[in-house]
């Protein structure tokens, strides 16, 4: 499990970060988002859930990380939960606010992973 929470790392923060930046040309472009973006921005939010998961399975078998590094983790489903909560009111400018909620969440993630590595 260790590893693949290593290894998944990657695939949270890139994804994250790529679908925030389309997001973020789709919102200077006026876009609307399409299914696929909505498509995307799905699999970015659960991949970096998944890496949360994996996290919280790591501790539950007497793994224990920095604090920091936890701490960050608990941020990202702080962060998830509160747009969850507040989604009706990103409904005027969804392909600018889910842009910035991926690159503040893959930054979230980059920091996480600079606590372990060092």
């Amino acid at each position: 499990m260790r590893a693949f929470h290593g290894n998944w790392f990657w695939v949270s923060v890139v994804s994250n970060g790529l679908v925030g930046l389309w997001g973020l040309g789709l919102a200077m472009a006026k876009r609307p988002m399409g299914p696929l973006f909505v498509k995307a921005r799905a699999f970015a939010i659960v991949a970096m859930l998944v890496q949360v998961g994996a996290g919280l399975w790591l501790y539950g078998e007497g793994s224990r990380p920095p604090a920091f590094h936890m701490f960050y983790g608990v941020v990202i489903l702080f962060t998830f939960s509160f747009v969850y909560i507040y989604r009706s009111s990103m409904a005027r400018r969804p392909a600018l606010a889910y842009g910035l909620l991926l690159l503040f969440v893959m930054g979230l993630g980059i920091r996480a992973w600079t606590v372990v590595a060092g």
